[in-house]
């Protein structure tokens, strides 16, 4: 009780403690003390040592821990006394220097003596001990942790007994703690973290990450330190949501929002002079051209080089067939894909039944090659070239066109050609080539079955207590090729277009530990995957464990499963990704991870995110990603084939905005619509719409915002009326993939700098960040000539939230979460940053509003978003965040997402943009400035409803887990001047009741 909590406080203040201790020691030198005395000493002191903050040292210097430690050897029998004996241990162990000096007297192999017989009517004696040895191993000494995991075995069977018990809970955590503490910290089976691929820079930053990556001395293990006695110790339980890492985040949020009130002031600072800037004119033809001279009808840009109506071809895939059968010793033969300058001949006019072939096609499938050549790195993951006598099957892929109007599978190919990636890929990943059509089903978010993690955990335990189990065999390598393959294991390959897959090893029989590539000229980044596998066996259930993942917690915990496409249902008819994977889930593991790789603290472990699946389709050719796949050369195909269904009241033009290291074009992507004719008036409304500013895909991983962006210009380019009032009401500057060089590469945050390109924009480098560039400039030289962009937005993809939301920038909302004082002059500013979200919250199911912020925080200076809010004084500067899990929220509550739901936020962003344009008055579509509104009364109800804010996560714009309302939250049913739900219900709208099928 209080009271009596109290009266310990009184007794420790006076003494108390000291008088037990000197008690229990001269009884302690007695020959035979009294059992009774050391009972009642004991259960005093177990309740008086948590209350004193010293007891730890006064015990010791009283020299009690040997009594205690005597008594508990003499007494292990002795129910009665040992409890007290174990409760006072336990408080003892609290103090560092005293569980060290208890681990030396052998209290470690003592617990077990305890724990060794152990009956489930004694969980309270067990828990103390547990947690006693808990309390020991905060010394980290290495003598302690090794004898502690000779003794493991007994651990585990104890947790397997436990396991199934609820009631039992705290007896498997405290157990789970001791036995992942004793888990010898294991190097990352890697020669090195940095890339498998290498690309030379211009010149190395003077600072930063990469300038450290090259001031290493040759020869220095990055992997692993030499020792590792900070390491933490914390555990993952089946309801963590939060490590220490998150808890610092969240303590330390309002340190990183920005206070100083002139920062946060948008000021539009021509930092280059003109002169400069008028080179990039050349990318704003719309605001110069006349149509005169060829005549209006003519210059629409409709007409492409791609001809969509051509007759559809067969296409030809090898097949190696022979007596022994197509995966004998004796026919490894690979397939190879013809030029394609040589059209492909069919071998008969019907077509080919696909029931008949399918079988015999996939077991001849390796990977698609282009103009024959050998894989990569002398084909390693592969099988050998192909031998002498080998022939082709001709198949005709299901057509689905209809589903897939802007996928060519021979017109991919031909945009691979001109793909330059480091690694040199000739291969062609299947799901690329095939395309994908959204399922037809609902993929909902799966519920977690409770005590998976801790299962998992306890199998990666088992293979140091039995070794013997373990294959630890090899099975795919970038860093040593060829890899031998006795045909007992699953072949797997990353080759291709945006493959992420270094390493492979078999554990056991089914079960795989993969390794991921970091970033090109990094040393992390690792979370992005997409790989292919092959040689599975049907029906068995195969385990797979991504063993080097960095964040602290994933969706992985909360619902989101891996993306699987299968070779044999896209040749069937289906070609698609679908959700799968059970017994998912993310945890520390015991892979150390370095200072070098961890910003220079020591200690860090990697994450496993661990999934199992079970494979349908026998000689089946699979492949898994992170989310949906969304290639550089799938954007220039999308690119072609939506120029090709322009309409002639469609201006549409593309261009390249620069090269990047790469060698890869960046496009720059002009969209409007054309002037009803050539008269100066209709030409002079032409020129002076306002612009929109959209970028997407800076970040490689994030393939969702291409998806969206996919969604945006199917809408923008659509016959629809919707679409076409929309074009008449802006000019729309597009830049579909900002980091081409990243997504090519498999690359999950970085450029090939080794930096990310979404922290360059307050000094980006032409020759290291030439997109960032080129697009700010773009910007720049758009303010220069008083055509600021009315709305900007940069399309993102958030791993750690639910839902599609934004950022975005706003000075007062950014002053309340602070304790900055300001005049409320100071705290004016246009409210119609808020609008945009608003209108998205009423037509997008899957937007929501609740999770939005509008808060400018230092670490995200370097954004775009807070850039061209400051510098180029856009003030609908936004950055939208995609899931990659799904909604919890709407109409799409507990499913996940998929490309059809991307696909349709692109479609409704753009219809909030036409709503938007008739809630702006004509004059701010021209100047972009509103009156000034006093936010307070409109904002005071979110700042109420505001329950566990934070935005900042690491170094990402990321908030902290779990689904945590950010900043600014606010109800849905708050309305915004100018905002009457009424007007925003798309019924209401006679525009919106004409059938769209974007929409």
């Amino acid at each position: 009780s209080n009271r009596g909590g109290r009266r310990v406080g009184v007794f420790v203040s006076k003494g108390g403690t000291a008088i037990l201790l000197q008690l229990l020691v001269q009884s302690g030198k007695e020959a035979s003390p009294s059992e009774e005395l050391m009972l009642q000493t004991h259960s005093l002191l177990a309740k008086v040592g948590p209350k004193d903050r010293k007891f730890g040292i006064k015990a010791r210097l009283n020299g009690a821990l040997n009594v205690t430690v005597n008594l508990l050897k003499q007494n292990l029998q002795n129910y009665k006394l040992l409890l007290p004996c174990l409760q006072v241990l336990r408080v003892y162990s609290s103090n560092s220097v005293n569980a060290v000096s208890l681990g030396k007297s052998g209290v470690v192999e003592l617990m077990f003596k305890v724990i060794g017989p152990y009956s489930k009517k004694n969980t309270t004696l067990l828990k103390v001990a547990l947690d006693t040895l808990a309390a020991l191993l905060k010394s980290s000494k290495k003598y302690c942790v090794h004898y502690l995991f000779n003794k493991c075995s007994s651990l585990s069977l104890l947790i397997k007994e436990c396991l199934p018990v609820r009631t039992l809970d705290p007896l498997v955590n405290a157990s789970s703690l001791i036995m992942r503490k004793c888990f010898p910290k294991n190097r990352l089976p890697l020669p090195t973290i940095k890339s498998v691929f290498q690309h030379p820079l211009p010149h190395v930053p003077a600072s930063g990450p990469v300038a450290q990556l090259y001031s290493q001395p040759p020869g220095v293990d990055d992997v692993v330190d030499e020792s590792d006695d900070n390491e933490d110790t914390e555990i993952d339980t089946e309801n963590d949501t939060e490590n220490e890492e998150d808890e610092k985040d969240h303590k330390g949020q309002n340190d990183d929002i920005e206070t100083d009130i002139n920062k946060l002031r948008p000021r539009q600072i021509l930092t280059r002079p003109f002169e400069e800037l008028r080179v990039f004119e050349r990318f704003f033809k719309e605001f110069s051209e006349d149509f005169q001279v060829k005549g209006l009808s003519s210059k629409s840009t409709s007409p492409s080089s791609a001809d969509t109506s051509k007759p559809h071809r067969p296409i030809i895939i090898p097949t190696s067939r022979s007596t022994a059968g197509p995966w004998s010793e004796t026919s490894k033969n690979k397939p190879q894909r013809p030029e394609r300058a040589d059209p492909p001949r069919p071998l008969k006019d019907a077509p080919v039944d696909l029931d008949s072939i399918s079988l015999e096609l996939v077991q001849g499938l390796s990977q698609l090659l282009l103009d024959g050549s050998e894989s990569v790195n002398g084909g390693c993951g592969g099988e050998g070239p192909q031998e002498e006598g080998g022939e082709q099957a001709v198949l005709e892929v299901p057509d689905t066109a209809a589903l897939l109007p802007l996928h060519d599978p021979d017109l991919y190919l031909e945009m691979v050609k001109g793909t330059h990636s480091v690694p040199g890929y000739t291969d062609v990943a299947y799901p690329d080539y095939f395309g994908h059509v959204a399922p037809n089903f609902r993929e909902p978010i799966i519920e977690r079955v409770y005590g998976v993690q801790r299962t998992k955990i306890f199998q990666d335990i088992e293979r140091l207590i039995h070794p013997g189990d373990i294959l630890d065999k090899v099975v795919y390598d970038l860093d040593f090729c060829p890899v031998i393959d006795d045909g007992e294991c699953l072949k797997f390959n990353s080759q291709f277009e945006s493959g992420n897959l270094r390493k492979a090893i078999q554990v056991r029989k089914f079960e795989y530990d993969l390794v991921l590539n970091s970033d090109i000229n990094s040393n992390h980044y690792h979370q992005w995957f997409y790989f292919e596998v092959s040689s599975m066996r049907v029906g068995v259930p195969y385990r797979f464990n991504i063993i080097n993942c960095e964040k602290s917690n994933s969706q992985f915990n909360y619902g989101m499963q891996v993306l699987k496409y299968s070779v044999q249902e896209a040749i069937s008819g289906s070609p698609r990704w679908i959700r799968t994977g059970s017994d998912i889930c993310y945890y520390k593991n015991h892979f150390s991870r370095s200072s070098i790789a961890a910003g220079g603290q020591k200690g860090k472990s990697y994450y496993t995110m661990t999934f199992t699946v079970t494979f349908q389709h026998k000689d089946d050719v699979c492949y898994f990603a992170y989310h949906y796949p969304y290639t550089f050369s799938t954007l220039k195909m999308h690119l072609q084939k939506l120029r090709a269904l322009c309409t002639p009241q469609v201006y549409y033009r593309q261009e390249q905005l620069c090269e990047t290291l790469g060698g890869n074009g960046c496009p720059l992507l002009t969209i409007t619509a054309m002037p009803e004719s050539a008269s100066s008036d209709h030409v002079c409304q032409f020129r002076n719409r306002p612009v929109v500013f959209l970028s997407a895909r800076v970040h490689p991983g994030e393939t969702n915002a291409s998806w969206v962006m996919k969604g945006t210009l199917e809408f923008l380019v659509s016959s629809s009326p919707l679409a076409q009032s929309l074009r008449e009401s802006y000019i729309f500057k597009i830049i579909p993939m900002l980091n081409p060089d990243g997504v090519i590469n498999g690359n999950h945050r970085c450029s090939l700098s080794g930096e990310d390109l979404n922290r360059q924009w307050l000094n980006p480098s032409t020759e290291l960040h030439p997109t960032i560039y080129y697009a700010k400039s773009l910007l720049q030289y758009l303010t220069a000539i008083g055509r600021t962009p009315l709305v900007f937005c940069d399309y993102h993809g958030h791993s750690r939230k639910k839902n599609v939301f934004m950022y975005g920038c706003s000075i007062k909302e950014t002053v309340w979460q602070t304790n900055v004082s300001a005049s409320s002059c100071d705290l004016q500013e246009d409210l119609g940053y808020r609008t945009l979200p608003k209108l998205l919250s009423q037509l997008a199911p899957a937007f929501s509003l609740a999770s939005c912020s509008f808060v400018v925080e230092r670490s995200k200076e370097s954004t775009a978003r807070v850039v061209v809010w400051r510098e180029i004084g856009v003030q609908r500067s936004y950055t939208m965040e995609s899931t990659l899990c799904g909604c919890d929220q709407g109409k799409y509550k507990g499913l996940q997402i998929g490309t059809r739901e991307l696909e349709e936020m692109g479609s409704q962003f753009c219809i909030a943009l036409l709503r938007l344009r008739r809630l702006t008055s004509p004059l701010e579509l021209r100047y972009h400035q509103t009156h000034l509104l006093d936010m307070d009364s409109d904002l005071i109800e979110s700042r109420c409803n505001i329950t566990c804010p934070t935005t900042y996560v690491m170094e990402e714009d990321e908030p902290a887990f779990l689904e945590e309302v950010d900043y600014s939250a606010e109800s849905e049913e708050e309305n915004e001047l100018g905002l009457d739900p009424a007007h925003l219900d798309p019924n209401s709208d006679p525009e919106l009741n004409h059938q769209d099928s974007l929409t």
